[in-house]
C-alpha cells in the first residue's frame, strides 16, 4: 500500500502558483495549474538549474532560467533542447485541505 506524507495546505499553493517543499533530501516543486496541482523536482535534468525559478512559457510547462530546456510540469516529460532526460515527477494526493505526495522518493 502506498504511504503519503503530509507536504502541505492547498490554501498555501493558490491557482497559478508554486510551492517548494523539501521530503528526504528532494526539493519538490507543487503547481498549481487551475486547480491541479502537480509535484516535479526542482532540478532541471540538463545542468541542475532550479526549475520552480523558470517561467510557465504555457499552460503546464515550464522553462528552466538557465537554458531555457522545456518540461511538461505534470509527467516531468522534457520537451525542449538541451534537456533530453525527464524530471522526476511525484504522485500527490489532495484530502480535504491538505496535499499529499507519495513516498518513498529514493
Amino acid at each position: 500500500m502506498a504511504k503519503f506524507v503530509k507536504v502541505a495546505k492547498l490554501k498555501d499553493i493558490p491557482p497559478g502558483s508554486r510551492k517548494l517543499v523539501e521530503v528526504d533530501g528532494f526539493v519538490v516543486a507543487l503547481f498549481n495549474l487551475d486547480g491541479r496541482i502537480c509535484a516535479i523536482e526542482d532540478m532541471c535534468t540538463h545542468d541542475g538549474g532550479p526549475l520552480a525559478e523558470g517561467e510557465i512559457v504555457r499552460p503546464g510547462v515550464i522553462a528552466c532560467p538557465r537554458h531555457g530546456a522545456e518540461f511538461d510540469i505534470c509527467t516531468g516529460a522534457a520537451l525542449t533542447f538541451p534537456a533530453v532526460e525527464p524530471a522526476r515527477t511525484f504522485t500527490v494526493k489532495v484530502e480535504k485541505d491538505t496535499v499529499y505526495l507519495e513516498k518513498p522518493f529514493a
